[in-house]
């Protein structure tokens, strides 16, 4: 009902059409996420060695497995698509004038992340979180925010790039 009130209204007197540069105008962007995604990928390899050391699962055992690399799929997708929203909603011209590389870094992300999510490989995590952390730097920069980098408070307890709010 509220529909035809308002296309009824609309064909009357026409609503400026509004747009924005992408899907919401929230111009809320953090990297935060994809970072915190990687390090659960790394915290999932992490499990997932520690199983290997039996010399066989048992029925809980494999489940735990099957939630462990499930889990690990589903956070390399998120890191994907967070990194991919941040480059196309957020990256413009300017950002890209001043880190040219953000392209190649962009790619280098989508492809550590799929080769991270085909492995249980606990190296293949370590070089994801590294482009992650120089897409975060990156970032950051863009917005003229000073960085630092700390260990996270949490397992993996792998380093991390914050930005320096006190700056």
């Amino acid at each position: 009902m509220m529909y035809k009130i308002l296309a009824l209204l609309d064909s009357k007197n026409p609503f400026e059409q509004a747009s924005a540069h992408c899907d919401i105008p929230c111009k809320i962007y953090d990297p935060i996420s994809a970072q915190l995604a990687v390090l659960t990928m790394i915290r999932m390899v992490d499990l997932l060695t520690e199983l290997k050391t039996n010399d066989s699962l048992s029925f809980e055992q494999q489940a735990t497995f099957n939630r462990l690399v499930g889990e690990k799929e589903a956070h390399g997708k998120q890191i994907k698509a967070d990194i991919s929203v941040i480059w196309g909603d957020y990256i413009k011209q300017p950002q890209l004038d001043n880190h040219p590389e953000l392209h190649q870094l962009t790619h280098e992300i989508m492809l550590a992340a799929s080769f991270a999510k085909q492995h249980i490989d606990r190296a293949a995590t370590l070089t994801l979180l590294d482009k992650v952390n120089q897409f975060a730097e990156i970032f950051w920069q863009t917005k003229g925010v000073a960085t630092y980098r700390a260990v996270s408070p949490y397992p993996p307890a792998e380093i991390l790039v914050y930005p320096d709010l006190k700056a």
